[in-house]
């Protein structure tokens, strides 16, 4: 098989993702904690675990499941309530030693972040050095463990990085780039999640090997855009700069309801409090889009979103709420209680037409935040 192009192989990415984040700061600050199944996150009957620790993990317990399941899973399982601030501030730690390195990164969420390091301050000449010298650091001066991706973009670094966690360290080569991705599972493709890899699954497309045998015409009429970028994938090929700021493209917010209601009176309060929280956000950050998407999850876990675009911005709550009132009305929740609703705007107008400025991600939370529960 041949190597990639080389052309293509000239930048040094690291991907660096902190092991069981959350749980590993909780066992960290308690010694009681330490070799124990926890869970991050409320043990009430509509409670959802927010991380689990590696312990909890070989239960089958995992981030987003509902306590209940977890529990049933995992009977010793022990619940901690979350502490963001000191995840934030754990966070801003971590980051700091990045900037030893390099500041070109780019967070992706508190826990993980891709640095490139092509030119570093040190001047050391090998990323996995770098890498191994951010896991010491992080390990001696925070008592915490990260994995380590290292390869020449951030579709590989990402898979390296996941490769051998927990407190992995992995370098995909370019020589090694092509036969990596050809064994990779379909689901462990960047932007594959279950609906598009039961798609793919029907297309007779299991892997990456299988992926790369495809037309770029015929996955761009499968898939549509987003078709070129598994295309691209498939050949180890990933543009896309480390950016150090992005757009925001979206704001939104997620209730996890208290019970489970199907009657439309019911719906319609929870809606109503949701938008508030919306509108709220929006005022916050300044953003403004113009598509609304209403998203429901049901007493199953199922669930289903519906998405309005309007020529106007959508600000303010008089003409969010009637806007999501009406895709609602497209949902059969009457047989189907509903378990969770969220709201968020999205699609920002292009740069030139009264886009936003561009803004930090820093260290918050995406706006877009699952399982928030409205006291």
């Amino acid at each position: 098989m041949s190597a990639v192009d080389r052309r293509m192989t000239g930048r040094k990415i690291i991907h660096i993702d902190m092991d069981a984040f959350y749980a590993s700061v909780e066992q960290r600050d308690n010694p009681e904690l330490r070799g124990k199944p926890i869970a991050v996150g409320s043990a009430e009957k509509r409670g959802v675990v927010s991380a689990a620790s590696y312990e909890a993990r070989r239960f089958g317990v995992r981030s987003a499941m509902s306590s209940l399941k977890a529990r049933r899973l995992c009977p010793q399982l022990v619940f901690v309530p979350g502490r963001m601030e000191v995840y934030k501030s754990v966070s801003r730690q971590i980051h700091e030693i990045f900037h030893e390195y390099t500041d070109i990164i780019e967070p992706i969420s508190l826990d993980e972040a891709f640095l490139d390091v092509t030119e570093n301050k040190p001047g050391i000449p090998l990323a996995v050095d770098i890498a191994k010298e951010i896991k010491r650091k992080i390990r001696e001066r925070l008592g915490l463990v990260a994995s380590a991706g290292v390869s020449y973009n951030k579709f590989l670094a990402k898979i390296a990085s996941d490769y051998r966690k927990p407190d992995g360290l992995c370098t995909i080569h370019p020589v090694q780039a092509l036969e990596c991705v050809a064994r990779l599972p379909i689901e462990s493709f960047w932007g594959v999640g279950p609906v598009t890899a039961k798609k793919m699954h029907a297309l007779g497309i299991h892997n990456g090997e299988q992926l790369r045998m495809r037309s770029l015409e015929s996955l761009m009429r499968e898939f549509g855009k987003v078709g070129a970028i598994y295309y691209d994938f498939a050949r180890g090929v990933d543009t896309r700069p480390v950016e150090a700021v992005r757009i925001r493209k979206s704001v939104g917010c997620e209730h996890t309801l208290e019970k489970d209601v199907s009657k439309r009176s019911s719906v319609i309060i929870e809606l109503y409090h949701a938008v508030v929280e919306l509108v709220s956000r929006l005022e916050r950050t300044g953003f403004r889009g113009n598509t609304l998407t209403l998203k429901i999850k049901f007493h199953d876990f199922s669930q289903i979103t519906r998405s309005v675009t309007q020529a106007k911005e959508l600000v303010s709550q008089d003409v969010i709420l009637p806007l999501a009132k009406q895709l609602l009305q497209e949902v059969d929740y009457e047989n189907h209680p509903i378990r969770l609703i969220g709201v968020s705007v999205s699609n920002p107008r292009e740069e030139g037409e009264g886009k936003r400025v561009w803004e930090q991600l820093s260290f918050e939370f995406s706006d877009w935040e699952g399982n928030h529960r409205r006291e």
